[in-house]
């Protein structure tokens, strides 16, 4: 998805320019995702979900009534293990799909486990290429600790967010108090440079940090491991800003006051299918964390060789494993702000997976007048379905850099946490709602929910719209009840 957002750019200034390749720093490795026959063997069990989910992700799905079921068991260590032989490694497992993910330098050791009694069907996810684009940087990039003067309206506590929070009714959600206080976000992503020391984020609460991006990682302390967890590229921090940043009078971001995770699940060195199995590991890890809500600003149709592109047939939500994972969120009580691709100006045109699927926010970009970005992605699903589901400024969206900068940038992924924070401050001030409730609510609310189209989906949503009609039913309700 960062490659798709470089592209764009580079068709909107027309300004970029041809890198040579250079050699992959890493070694020859292949990858295979394994789907497994069953969950035989394994000690955990529904009566007992403590062992596999926290008292939050348990206590998410008591308040919604979503009972649990098969897919939430984790995968047997029984089965597990008979992968772990010399010469492989287990980068991890999703229990949704019931899949495990193995590399070794030897392709012959990953076919060899194919034919496992316990694997219904084995497909090759990864293979390191000889060459890549310029590396990603694993060292500190430098920041600045001031904004510029001319970066501030004074007396303006959203800054210069008002616009893109105001488009979609925001700020008298902030004005009642409802800034997504209680409320926890994940944010999968490729980069999160300097997030733990820019200004901006000083006040903001962060649970934890993983990184699921198994291939060629190394074995690091603690330290290390957080230390180079914010390096790299800056892509997640301008996501994260748009919710999380607080610079009184520069930008505020529209959950100032949720907790967050911050996951990485995007190679941004390769694009490959491994990297649906880093997604899909990072979602159920927040679900297992009781996280309420996921913003994920990556999508995916075309891989690197060797590997088959997706075409358009696909984009009926259940192909992809990555759409197959994001259509089960709502069923365990998470909503998902997913962003539609930036594929609008190039042969593809149409919405990249998982945004295809069902049961989420899938987020397309409009400009500041209200006007369809002609990056942004269009619809419908292969199956018909409206897509995207709503719109919201992502040209261009307000940010803050890696480097510390108030920057202004265009992309599908900067559109989507702007709507993404909103959600955890509706959410908030509506607890009794289901993520299904809330993503209706939501799609009611918004512009053009009785004119849908491909271009706009139901349109611009008016979050004051959502919680104003969402108190007076339950007022409407309380009132007309029959008393006991």
């Amino acid at each position: 998805m960062y490659r798709l957002l470089l592209i764009i750019i580079a068709f909107v200034f027309t300004s970029a320019t041809t890198e040579g390749k250079v050699k992959y720093r890493g070694p020859k490795t292949v990858a295979y995702r394994y789907y497994l026959r069953d969950k035989n063997g394994g000690t955990c069990s529904l009566e007992r979900p403590r062992k596999f989910l926290s008292s939050k992700s348990i206590e998410r799905r008591k308040r919604q009534q979503l009972p649990l079921d098969s897919t939430d068991l984790p995968v047997p260590e029984t089965i597990i293990k008979q992968f772990k032989i010399k010469g492989t490694k287990v980068l991890g497992t999703s229990r949704w799909n019931n899949t495990i993910l193995v590399s070794a330098g030897d392709s012959t050791l990953l076919s060899t486990l194919a034919k496992l009694p316990c694997v219904k069907e084995a497909r090759m996810v990864f293979c390191s290429p000889d060459s890549i684009d310029t590396p990603v940087s694993h060292q500190r990039a430098h920041f600045h600790m001031h904004y510029n003067r001319w970066d501030s309206l004074r007396g303006d506590p959203l800054g210069m967010a008002r616009t893109q929070i105001e488009m979609l009714g925001g700020e008298n959600l902030h004005e009642r108090n409802l800034r997504g206080k209680d409320m926890t976000i994940a944010v999968l992503d490729g980069g999160f440079q300097n997030v733990d020391r820019l200004l901006c984020f000083a006040r903001t609460s962060i649970e934890g940090t993983h990184d699921f991006v198994g291939i060629n990682k190394k074995e690091l302390s603690d330290d290390e491991e957080e230390e180079q967890f914010y390096c790299g590229i800056d892509h997640g921090t301008r996501v994260f800003s748009a919710m999380a940043a607080q610079a009184d009078q520069v930008i505020t971001g529209t959950a100032p006051e949720a907790d967050y995770w911050l996951l990485k699940c995007e190679d941004p060195e390769t694009e490959m299918p491994i990297e649906e199995d880093y997604w899909a590991m990072a979602a159920e890890f927040a679900d297992s964390a009781g996280v309420d809500i996921i913003n994920s600003s990556l999508g995916y149709n075309d891989y690197d060789a060797p590997f088959k592109n997706y075409q358009l047939n696909d984009l009926d939500g259940k192909t992809s494993l990555i759409s197959r994972t994001a259509s089960m969120l709502a069923h365990k009580g998470i909503v998902l702000c997913n962003s539609a691709g930036n594929s609008g100006m190039g042969t593809w045109k149409k919405i990249t997976v998982p945004a295809d699927a069902f049961d989420i926010l899938t987020v397309g970009a409009i400009d500041q007048r209200g006007k369809n970005a002609a990056f942004s992605s269009v619809g419908p699903t292969q199956d018909g379905r409206v897509k995207p589901d709503v719109m919201a400024l992502g040209s261009g969206t307000t940010l803050i850099s890696g480097h510390g900068s108030l920057v202004h940038d265009m992309g599908t992924s900067f559109a989507t946490p702007v709507v993404c924070g909103l959600v955890a401050c509706l959410w908030q001030g509506l607890r009794e709602k289901t993520a299904l409730e809330i993503i209706d609510l939501i799609k009611r609310s918004s512009s053009q929910y009785n004119s849908s189209n491909n271009i706009y989906g139901y349109g611009t949503p008016n979050f004051w719209k959502a919680y104003l009609s969402a108190i007076a039913e339950l007022q409407s309700t309380s009132t007309t009840s029959p008393q006991q």
